[in-house]
């Protein structure tokens, strides 16, 4: 009954009222005059030109009695803030302590306090990101994942290639155009991934893993340059595990300024850019190549030469003696040949002259038995008309004929008689 009557003296307001002077009294501690910084863990984030932000005390231990602060960043605000941190590298995600500025406002028809959020406190963030990496680091060195893949054999000749990019990109194009104008058949086998964003680690994660089954010799993951926001994804513990777990030896070219992304501490080998990196893929190979056939090469190539120097050479020497003795043997024949005619026209004349004095007495006898001498000593020779000489009378009987040659003629007659001589 007392507090019947008492809230009877009482002045009596409607909602709309007291909202308004709930309103006022806000305005007037936490209003767009006075700003304040608050710290709190998002729960919930929601971005649809503007940003929603469930933020909770980031002091209490139980998730299910922590007071809730629903805040909002309106789209022109976001815009400039949204660039800062992603320059920075920061994404606004669930379990991120961030100190938020701004003031307080009441939306009366629903009756919820929220908060207009207008700075975010990016240094505070970098911190916190900061933390988290060195935390992921230390993790990773104390399982021994920062020199699992490290530890994979490289083979001399990587000339096959796993590559994760994304195949539009200025990193993808540098990459492969170091390997394509260089003198050697590498074989690529494209995964293509998306390189920045919430979905990057999971499928470069996947990339990774197919890759790894298909028994090549590196995987090569390569991003050109961005913003620290760009690259957050190759600081996701997924994207690290998955490298250090590779089989196969995993390189990085990720074209970033600053300190190395947690992917490329895990990597077996790392490059500032995709153009290095594919600078120094084409440098092992050239290294090899260099080793193990220009070199062998040249050593052959000298040694041939060496050796065809040396036969050319003998063959010169060879040349000059066989010219020398060939020269002296014709000079030898020839003297030999001059000797051999003077012999030969000695024994020619020798024997001419022989033969000369022979046909002389040769002449000298048939002179002395010429019948021509006889006949003109007053010999006749007698013959039959055939020809025959008659040396017998037993040659001839009566009444043959006969010729009769004397010195200045021939004579026929006619036998008549013929009478023998007595024995």
């Amino acid at each position: 009954m007392t507090d019947a009557g008492t809230a009877d003296q009482r002045e009596i307001i409607d909602v709309g009222t007291f909202y308004q002077l709930l309103t006022a009294q806000l305005e007037s501690a936490y209003g767009r005059r006075h700003p304040r910084w608050i710290r709190g863990e998002v729960a919930k984030v929601y971005e649809k030109s503007h940003l929603y932000v469930d933020l909770v005390d980031a002091g209490s231990s139980s998730d299910t009695k922590r007071p809730v602060l629903n805040a909002h960043c309106w789209a022109t605000q976001w815009n400039v803030i949204k660039r800062r941190l992603s320059d920075d590298g920061v994404t606004l995600k669930a379990g991120t302590v961030v100190n938020l500025f701004g003031y307080v406002d009441l939306y009366a028809p629903s009756g919820r306090i929220g908060f207009t959020v207008t700075d975010i406190d990016v240094a505070g963030l970098l911190g916190d990101v900061a933390r988290r990496r060195l935390e992921l680091i230390a993790r990773l060195r104390d399982e021994g994942l920062l020199e699992s893949n490290r530890s994979r054999p490289v083979s001399p000749v990587p000339l096959r290639v796993g590559l994760v990019a994304s195949r539009q990109t200025e990193g993808f194009s540098d990459f492969t155009g170091q390997l394509l104008r260089s003198p050697y058949s590498f074989a690529i086998s494209l995964v293509t991934a998306v390189v920045q964003g919430e979905a990057a680690p999971a499928q470069l994660v996947a990339a990774v893993q197919r890759l790894d089954d298909e028994g090549l010799d590196v995987i090569c993951i390569v991003r050109g340059g961005g913003s620290r926001g760009d690259l957050a994804c190759f600081d996701d513990e997924r994207v690290a595990r998955a490298i250090a777990a590779a089989r196969t030896p995993v390189y990085t070219g990720i074209g970033h300024t600053g300190d190395e992304a947690v992917a490329d501490l895990v990597a077996h080998t790392s490059a500032i850019t995709p153009t290095k990196l594919g600078e120094d893929l084409v440098e092992i190979v050239d290294e090899w190549h260099r080793r193990n056939v220009a070199e062998p090469a040249r050593r052959v190539i000298e040694a041939t030469e060496s050796i065809v120097e040396e036969a050319t050479e003998f063959l010169g020497e060879r040349r000059r003696t066989m010219i020398f003795a060939v020269r002296d043997r014709l000079r030898a024949e020839q003297r030999h040949l001059v000797a051999t005619r003077e012999r030969l026209d000695l024994a020619v004349r020798y024997t001419f002259d022989r033969a000369d004095r022979w046909l002389e007495t040769v002449h000298r006898l048939l002179q002395a038995y010429d019948p021509q001498r006889r006949l003109d000593q007053g010999w006749s020779i007698v013959s039959k008309p055939g020809g025959s000489i008659v040396r017998s009378v037993r040659d001839v009987v009566t009444g043959d004929g006969v010729v009769i040659r004397v010195s200045d003629g021939e004579l026929t007659a006619s036998i008549s008689t013929r009478e023998e001589k007595a024995g």
